[in-house]
């Protein structure tokens, strides 16, 4: 008998999100925009604590908006982090400038001041700064913000926070993504919260936001007949899946402690195994837990981490690898990368090390404990 499966994140509705769905039906707002985008946005604006928010279609969505905002064309160049997924960068492509990517460091899995500084100097030395630096916020936990802000701040270089993983998060009090000229989250079907698919841009910048509005809806202007004098993009939220994100929103806070219990469980039962060393947390911030990641030393756990994927998927159990660093992808083969330190790539040793564990809110004790049983029956298959 097939076992059920236990998946990585899945969608995990409150049961309100129908309301504002057959609210949008009964207005006959089924078109994109319309009172749920509008209240959607102010209801995000309200949580983090910003001026203005823009419902668009997607995470990447809203980082292309925001590079595009700064006018970064072909010849610029772009510092971004190399963990993460592929959604980060692929964007300073299509705004046909060059990504440069910046290690990651031990204490959140996040870009390296250290890099970033030595990435600065050079491009300073060159006569050549970026036009903007993206920092992700790693499976829920904020980078050193404090560090990369002043690094920023010094050579005048906007940042975008891409906050796609870490809603809900905070760092020092302040909620992730409002650290920089613009921040990003991600409403994909596996995030903390979710619209089926879209995201948002925020900002303390009401008047760019305006344009990113302008923009986001094919840049019309205003004339009583389709006027267009800059190239815009189709990418808002439709009025239906801001519903869906309006009853997500409301449970936000109880999803991000169903995950951080869910993280203490998997902590509890295995930290105390030699060869594992759970994500951190950095002192003074709350990660959400979107995933629970650990490492895994194959030298003294005698497993590795490709072994204990296999075991799980005999299993039916959905678990990934962390992410495959950006300039080690093909697509960016030859591109820039500035390492934590000389001969010290800390990304490319959490990608061969790192594992993800199912970390769903919906998730029940017993799949979890399940989760756990494999862990640990995959250790004594290696004894």
């Amino acid at each position: 008998m097939i076992k059920k499966r236990i998946y990585l994140s899945a969608p995990h509705m409150s049961g309100n999100e129908i309301n504002y769905i057959n609210e949008a039906f009964e207005t006959n707002w089924i078109a994109p925009l319309g009172p749920n985008v509008d209240a959607f946005e102010k209801e995000i604006t309200n949580y983090v604590g910003v001026s203005e928010a823009v419902a668009v279609s997607s995470g990447t969505a809203a980082i292309h908006l925001a590079l595009s905002l700064l006018d970064v064309k072909k010849g610029d160049n772009v510092f971004c982090s190399t963990l993460t997924f592929i959604a980060s960068a692929n964007p300073i492509i299509y705004q046909g400038a060059e990504p440069v990517f910046i290690d990651s460091e031990r204490d959140t899995w996040n870009m390296s001041p250290q890099a970033l500084e030595r990435a600065l100097k050079n491009a300073a030395k060159k006569g050549k700064l970026p036009k903007a630096v993206i920092v992700v916020n790693l499976y829920g936990q904020s980078a050193k913000m404090d560090e990369i802000t002043s690094l920023c701040n010094q050579y005048n270089v906007p940042i975008i926070e891409d906050a796609a993983e870490s809603l809900g998060s905070t760092y020092k009090g302040k909620a992730s993504g409002t650290f920089g000229k613009f921040g990003v989250y991600s409403f994909n079907g596996n995030k903390i919260i979710t619209t089926s698919g879209g995201g948002m841009l925020i900002s303390d910048d009401t008047e760019v936001l305006n344009k990113a509005r302008f923009l986001a809806t094919q840049a019309k202007n205003p004339a009583p007949h389709y006027e267009h004098s800059e190239t815009g993009f189709n990418y808002r939220l439709s009025n239906v899946l801001a519903g869906i994100g309006r009853g997500q929103l409301e449970v936000l806070e109880e999803r991000v402690q169903t995950r951080r219990l869910i993280f203490e469980k998997y902590y509890q039962e295995l930290s105390h195994i030699p060869g594992f060393q759970f994500m951190p947390e950095l002192e003074n911030t709350r990660s959400n837990r979107w995933l629970t990641a650990l490492t895994v030393d194959e030298t003294i756990t005698g497993i590795s981490v490709t072994s204990l994927l296999e075991n799980f998927a005999a299993e039916n159990i959905e678990a990934r690898p962390v992410w495959k660093p950006l300039h080690l992808q093909p697509v960016f083969k030859g591109t820039q990368y500035y390492p934590h330190c000389e001969n010290n790539s800390i990304s490319e040793q959490l990608f061969t090390s790192g594992i993800c564990l199912p970390s769903g809110s919906n998730m029940t004790e017993v799949e979890q404990l399940r989760i756990i049983s494999c862990f640990k029956e995959s250790l004594k298959l290696m004894v």
